[in-house]
C-alpha cells in the first residue's frame, strides 16, 4: 500500500511538472510570430516589385536595340501610329521600310507586356524615340513610371 502511495505521490509530482504554457505566454508567442511574420512579407513584396523595375528596364533597353536596328535598315524610327507593332510585322502606313526582314525584328506575335500587363508606352517623330512602363501605379506621368532615362522620367530618345 505504502508503494501505492508512493506512486500517486510521484505521478502527481511529473503531472505538476509537466504544466504547459499558459494562455498570455501563447498570446505573447504569437503577437511575435505575427510582428516578425509582417515584416518578412513586407520584404518579400519590396523585392518583388524592385525586380519588376529592373525587369522592364532590361526589356526597354532591349525594345531600344530593336529599334536602333530598325532605324539603321529602315532610315528612321517607326512613327508613334505604327508603334512597337513595327519591329514584329512590316508597317504599313508611315515611311516604307525596304530592307524590312522577312520575319521582323522580334520573334514572335504580340509585343510583350510590361509585368504589370500593360502595354509600354511609345511615341516617335520617326528621328527620335520615348519608350516607358507606367510603372505599378498604372498612370502615366508619376515617379513610379519605369524608363531607361530616369531623370527625365519619360523615356530615352533613340539619339546615339
Amino acid at each position: 500500500m505504502k508503494a501505492l502511495r508512493k506512486l500517486v505521490q510521484l505521478e502527481r509530482q511529473i503531472v505538476k511538472s509537466q504544466a504547459g504554457f499558459s494562455l498570455v505566454e501563447i498570446l505573447v508567442a504569437l503577437t511575435l510570430i505575427g510582428l516578425a511574420g509582417t515584416f518578412v512579407v513586407g520584404k518579400i513584396f519590396e523585392n518583388l516589385e524592385d525586380g519588376r523595375k529592373q525587369a522592364t528596364t532590361i526589356q526597354i533597353g532591349n525594345f531600344k536595340k530593336l529599334l536602333n536596328d530598325y532605324r539603321y535598315k529602315c532610315g528612321s524610327f517607326p512613327g508613334t501610329e505604327q508603334g512597337l507593332d513595327a519591329l514584329i510585322s512590316k508597317p504599313t502606313g508611315g515611311t516604307e521600310c525596304k530592307a524590312y526582314p522577312p520575319n521582323g525584328f522580334l520573334d514572335g506575335s504580340e509585343i510583350p507586356l510590361d509585368p504589370w500587363d500593360e502595354e509600354y508606352i511609345y511615341q516617335s517623330d520617326g528621328k527620335k524615340f520615348n519608350i516607358s512602363s507606367m510603372g505599378p501605379d498604372r498612370i502615366e506621368g508619376t515617379e513610379d513610371d519605369v524608363s531607361l532615362n530616369k531623370k527625365k522620367k519619360s523615356s530615352d530618345s533613340g539619339d546615339e
